[in-house]
């Protein structure tokens, strides 16, 4: 049983690495490509995928440690315990991928070890609050900087023109996104493999290597969509935009990497967007359903996958069986969240 076990959480970790991949897509390649950079999206996710993978192999162990050791217990890690963490943040990540959502894998795994924290009595409280105050503070700093940015270089449209015609920042770009893919390996990988290193079935090298070849794996199959939605939906992007808007959001994510905290990077890329968008069109640029598409799912994200593992660990290591009524119904709600235009018509048509 516990081998069989150990097997279904690895099966639910690479599945999770997978749709990481399809989500940090969009965050690490998806302004180079809609600002034209790399015209291709097959090309924008071959080169996202293979700097994804090197991040997740140099430098993805600092998280890693965090996600598996620094926010409960490792006593507390009991396969069944790595199960429902895993699952609790792949179903909230994979119902985002269907929608082509950027969604921050940091959030939804946080929101699902917290839950399994807060249902075991077990939570290094202040390790969590230093990890949340990174992620208001850090898309806070990215979007003010792309806002004043975009502010300081409308002084000079016409410059910016000339320089927008150069081959060179074409290819800062696609070295910007690059770096900004590499980051995004760092910090992402680890939402993926933390419980399984944490519980010592894996060592961290092992996790780096079998986590970012399934996130590059994720990147090249279902990173599509939500690279339309950062690359093109929200705003448009010059590439003098595109270059502030990758190289920022790269070196605060490869920072937070550094000292091991796991970081919203679709945020701060989104929030990003979202300051540029602000200088070019006005407040017009939040009116956009689009954005409050993102914000929401933003916003009920952690709080779905921290729920749905507090009532796993209720239902399944306590025995509840109200637990189980309670989960059947949040199902019967997500599926039905998920697809309101179709049942919509079904009612007008009776």
């Amino acid at each position: 049983m516990a081998d069989s076990m150990v097997w279904l959480a690895i099966i639910i970790s690479c599945f999770f690495a997978i749709n990481i991949g399809a989500s940090g897509a969009a965050a690490a390649i998806g302004i180079a490509y809609g600002s034209g950079a790399i015209k291709k999206a097959r090309v924008a996710l071959i080169v996202c995928a293979i700097a994804i993978f090197l991040g997740a192999t140099i430098g993805g162990g600092e998280v890693i440690k965090t996600i598996g050791k620094g926010i409960i217990s490792t006593d507390l890690l009991s396969i069944k315990i790595v199960v429902i963490i895993l699952l609790s943040s792949t179903l909230s990540l994979f119902l985002a991928n269907l929608l082509g959502i950027p969604l921050s894998t940091s959030e939804v795994t946080v929101g699902a070890v917290v839950g399994v924290g807060v249902s075991l009595q077990s939570l290094y409280v202040l390790q969590l609050l230093q990890i949340i105050s990174f992620w208001f503070i850090v898309p806070v700093i990215a979007f003010t900087f792309a806002y004043l940015f975009k502010r300081f270089f409308k002084k000079y449209e016409r410059r910016k023109s000339h320089w927008e015609k150069s081959g060179w920042i074409m290819w800062l770009l696609v070295i910007a996104g690059f770096i900004e893919a590499f980051s995004a390996g760092m910090n992402n990988v680890a939402n993926a493999v933390g419980p399984i290193v944490g519980a010592g079935y894996w060592s961290i090298e092992e996790g780096k290597w079998i986590g970012g070849i399934f996130v590059a794996v994720g990147v090249l199959l279902l990173g599509w969509r939500v690279l339309e939605t950062n690359g093109k939906k929200i705003v448009s992007l010059s590439k003098i935009d595109g270059l502030m808007i990758s190289s920022t959001g790269g070196a605060l994510v490869i920072v937070c990497s550094i000292v091991g905290v796991p970081i919203p990077m679709t945020q701060v890329t989104t929030s990003s967007i979202l300051g540029v968008g602000l200088a070019k069109d006005g407040t017009t640029v939040f009116k956009k359903k689009i954005v409050h598409q993102i914000l929401r799912v933003w916003l009920v994200s952690p709080f779905f996958s921290f729920l749905l593992s507090l009532l796993l660990v209720q239902a399944w290591v306590f025995s509840n069986s109200l637990m189980w009524a309670i989960l059947l119904a949040v199902a019967v709600a997500s599926i039905y969240r998920l697809f309101p235009s179709k049942q919509k018509k079904v009612y007008q048509a009776k």
